[in-house]
């Protein structure tokens, strides 16, 4: 088991991370807070605590990738979280969707500047045209329902989805159970004490009636 696997905290992840990763995802950071004041990619308020509530909070999802994984798909990639900061850590390509063309011109600025192992797709989710992958996550997108029928296309066969999300995640599962047979676990945010992340695995649509 890797030093980040066995971290608790947002603070012991940070500690655990090799000096040379902790190098890139601080040019990352600094990137993301430059470009911030011209492109809402976070909330303005979030910029001081970009590390804890934003980097931090994207690789808590490490552990989670699966083993062997060549390829992941981040959808509404945004400010490159969670996608691009998992590319960094893992050395996983992801494939980052993201419709809006300054967001994903900061994605493509971020990207080279970190080498970060990411191909930037400036397309909307629903016209993205990529090989179905094993691992799909978003952060900040959408609701679960929505979510759900946003990745289901992507996810291939056993695949698994992540998906962090806030104090309503037991509302937004109760309306995807619907819609969407599924096994999911929700694990406690090390960053956030309300927040889950959630795990989706066998992920097919309800039939409905007509």
């Amino acid at each position: 088991m890797t030093p980040i696997l066995e971290s608790n905290t947002a603070e012991d992840l940070y500690a655990a991370l090799p000096a040379a990763l902790r190098d890139k995802l601080a040019l990352y950071a600094g990137l993301l807070a430059r470009w911030n004041r011209t492109i809402r990619l976070v909330s303005a308020h979030d910029v001081p605590a970009i590390w804890s509530r934003h980097v931090m909070d994207s690789i808590q999802l490490l552990p989670f990738l699966p083993v062997g994984l060549t390829g992941a798909i981040d959808l509404g990639s945004g400010g490159g979280l969670p996608g691009l900061v998992l590319a960094l850590a893992s050395g996983v390509h992801f494939d980052l969707v993201e419709a809006d063309a300054r967001k994903a011109a900061f994605l493509k600025e971020a990207a080279q500047a970190t080498a970060a192992p990411v191909t930037v797709h400036a397309q909307r989710i629903e016209a993205v045209s990529l090989p179905p992958s094993r691992f799909v996550t978003a952060r900040a997108l959408a609701p679960l329902p929505k979510l759900l029928s946003l990745a289901a296309p992507l996810l291939a066969p056993g695949g698994l989805c992540l998906f962090p999300k806030g104090q309503s995640f037991d509302a937004e599962i109760d309306e995807a159970c619907h819609f969407w047979t599924m096994t999911i676990d929700t694990i406690p945010s090390r960053t956030s004490p309300e927040a889950r992340l959630l795990l989706i695995r066998d992920l097919r649509p309800k039939e409905t009636s007509r």
